[in-house]
């Protein structure tokens, strides 16, 4: 009988502050901790739970996951430098293709796609199922998919693929998409092997509890594996560190003596032509110094050997059953960059995304708040330090955990809902930041473009050098190209459906043009609110304090001057957070929580912004940038007045940038002439 959930939370807080003060080495301390979640994982308390949703019915409860969002990318051909500056190893899972034991264990055909397939929402903003997009539904026993895979992952700067390798005292499990590569030249990508030496249990954790096939170590199957992937270490396509091929070793921990083994292989490999091997091991459960059990180096691989803390209290849930947990992968990227260097051989690991909904329904381990910007962030990152910690290799390895882990959310391969996003990133971190557009760009929203005029005409008397963009509907977009046309401006203009008013224009557009190197945007519309009798005095006037000549050449000097700027509000535009709640309430906490924004920057002394109209700098809009909302999350333009989730993220663009580590300013704080001050009624 389970122990009461109380009981067992305090029985293992005491086991847990036992275990810190013992003086155990690192190995020693690791071992232990392994036999113990194999053991006794019952007695780890379960995590908070979930918010029962708000409102009449949830959000967003049975909308298609796969539609595209904000931040999609289509593939496109770039350059890659010359030489690259490191070596992009991913993670590759060969399960992708029937085989008989699995049918056995899980019924007739079973593959990873099953588990990713039947995935479902468990929580508000849950991005589940995530489907695959330009490669489908794959089927590893045909060769022409792994070609695919290679020569996608060769555009994107991906140098090697590191495939788990599945042997169980003799058997081996999921070998036919290797040994095709191994008999097939033309299969080009270098990759070597992670032998995968857990047993393979019921749970997907490795763990001794329902084992499918266990592992048998010994001094002879440590032989025994060693002769059998020598002809893969012999191929002169398998990856090689300083000539020696490269060989890891996923749970060193459970072999029963590490550097006997690692003796065995290296005098099987020099006795048999093989020559010296380069062994490495995965930082999934174990922490030693390499060197301390006869391995080379160690490999990061996050999210394991991580802790934060979870933010599932926040969610909102649409499965009142869940009992699994949600972290923020912003902070796991946050607290792998920041980590101290160690004082042994490692090779950096990053991680796009983790969510094992799929393969634990309902209680799975989701990492919200991955994008691919800062995965991008995070991999430039991991580069800079492998260059740092290998001064004289040309190419050191950097892991990405993974290419194609679908069923725990890993995933570099095109997808659904943002395509060739999360490659582009990784290509992009590869080359050079993208050259800055210092330009300030004005974003204009025209659902009345006989208002269009002024706009513009406002924008050539501030006598800046401007670059325009400008969106409209299908209704307007003739008579806004004919305004535009007669202004004479060089223009960029974009046609969108008629949803999500002015915001989720601007949300695409600031997406693209962030990408470009566009810093410094204004954001305007032609709409005047209909509640206000004065509309469009309300509507000259707030342009006139964002872009009168005196002002608007300040602004753009003040943003060079201050980097930690993010936003320049119209004089009286910054109001509570309170002051907006009414009909936004319920969209403003599904929001606040879809956006990951803590009760810091998000709470009821937030100061949202007014009016619509406002000077930005794009990254301090990421966090909503980097959201991947979809365009059938907003409501159709009917004229609401508010309640809908345009209203609610023009509220929340100033807590937003707050977040991301910038501070707002009133206009007339910056101006040293106010412009007069509207009567708002």
């Amino acid at each position: 009988m389970p122990l009461p959930e109380p009981v067992r939370r305090c029985l293992f807080l005491a086991l847990r502050t036992g275990f810190r003060v013992l003086p155990l080495s690192t190995a020693a301390r690791d071992r232990l901790r392994q036999r113990f979640l194999e053991r006794h994982a019952g007695l780890v308390p379960t995590g908070p739970r979930g918010r029962a949703p708000a409102g009449a019915r949830p959000r967003r409860p049975t909308l298609y996951e796969g539609e595209r969002a904000i931040g999609y990318r289509e593939a496109c051909k770039a350059p890659l430098p010359d030489p690259l500056p490191a070596t992009l190893v991913a993670f590759y899972l060969p399960q992708f293709h029937p085989i008989p034991e699995n049918d056995a264990w899980w019924g007739e055909g079973f593959t990873e796609w099953r588990n990713v397939a039947r995935a479902l929402p468990q929580f508000e903003g849950h991005m589940q199922p995530r489907l695959p997009g330009a490669l489908g539904f794959y089927d590893l026993r045909l060769p022409e998919v792994m070609r695919r895979q290679m020569l996608l992952a060769r555009e994107y700067g991906i140098g090697a693929f590191c495939s788990y390798f599945y042997w169980f005292a003799g058997q081996t499990l999921l070998e036919q998409p290797l040994r095709q590569w191994l008999e097939d030249p033309s299969l080009d990508l270098p990759l070597c092997l992670c032998w995968a030496n857990e047993n393979w249990s019921r749970r997907w954790d490795g763990r001794a509890d329902q084992v499918l096939i266990a592992q048998r170590h010994s001094p002879e199957d440590d032989l025994a594996f060693i002769a059998h992937v020598a002809p893969y270490l012999r191929d002169p396509r398998y990856l090689r560190v300083n000539g020696r091929p490269l060989l890891l070793v996923y749970r060193p921990g459970l072999l029963p003596t590490p550097s006997a083994t690692t003796i065995r292989w290296r005098e099987w490999c020099a006795a048999h032509g093989i020559g010296e091997i380069h062994l490495a091991y995965v930082q999934s459960f174990d922490n030693v110094d390499p060197r301390d059990i006869g391995f080379d180096s160690a490999v990061a691989f996050p999210p394991n050997n991580t802790s934060q803390h979870p933010i599932t209290a926040q969610q909102r849930l649409l499965n009142p059953e869940f009992s699994g947990d949600v972290l923020d992968w912003r902070e796991l990227a946050r607290e792998v960059m920041a980590r101290r260097e160690p004082g042994y051989p490692l090779h950096p690991g990053v991680n796009p995304g983790w969510d094992n909904e799929p393969r634990r329904s309902g209680a799975g381990r989701t990492y919200t708040h991955a994008s691919p910007r800062g995965y991008q962030d995070w991999l430039r990152h991991a580069i800079a330090s492998a260059r740092q910690r290998e001064p004289e290799t040309e190419a050191p390895l950097v892991f990405i955990n993974a290419w194609n882990e679908w069923a725990e959310g890993a995933v570099l391969e095109p997808d659904a809902r943002l395509g060739h996003a999360w490659l582009q990133a990784t290509r992009s971190a590869l080359c050079r930041p993208v050259q800055t557009d210092t330009r300030p760009c004005a974003v204009i929203h025209v659902q009345q473009p006989e208002v269009l005029g002024d706009l513009l005409d406002a924008l050539r008397a501030s006598t800046l050098d401007w670059r325009l963009v400008v969106t409209t509907s299908a209704e307007c977009e003739a008579a806004t190209r004919t305004v535009l046309d007669r202004h004479g401006q060089r223009y960029e203009l974009e046609t969108m459906e008629n949803r999500g008013r002015d915001i989720l224009p601007f949300l695409r557009v600031g997406d693209r043009l962030l990408d470009e190197g566009v810093q410094l945007v204004l954001k305007l519309h032609t709409e005047c609110p209909a509640h206000l009798e004065n509309g469009d005095i309300w509507r000259r006037q707030l342009v006139e304090r964002l872009l009168a000549p005196e002002r608007a050449p300040h602004f753009v000097t003040t943003f060079d001057e201050d980097p930690s700027l993010g936003l320049i509000v119209a004089d009286d535009h910054i109001q509570s957070l309170a002051h907006c709640m009414g009909a936004n309430r319920e969209t403003l906490d599904y929001l606040i929580a879809r956006l990951g924004l803590d009760a810091h920057h998000a709470g009821e002394n937030a100061e949202p912004i007014a009016g619509g109209m406002f000077w930005g700098r794009l990254s301090a809009l990421r966090p909503i940038l980097d959201a991947q909302l979809t365009g059938r999350e907003f409501e159709a333009d009917t004229g609401q007045t508010g309640g809908t989730l345009a209203h609610a993220i023009e509220h929340l663009f100033a807590p937003a940038s707050c977040y991301a580590g910038f501070h707002v300013k009133d206009a007339a704080t910056l101006s040293s002439r106010s412009a007069p001050r509207p009567r708002l009624t």
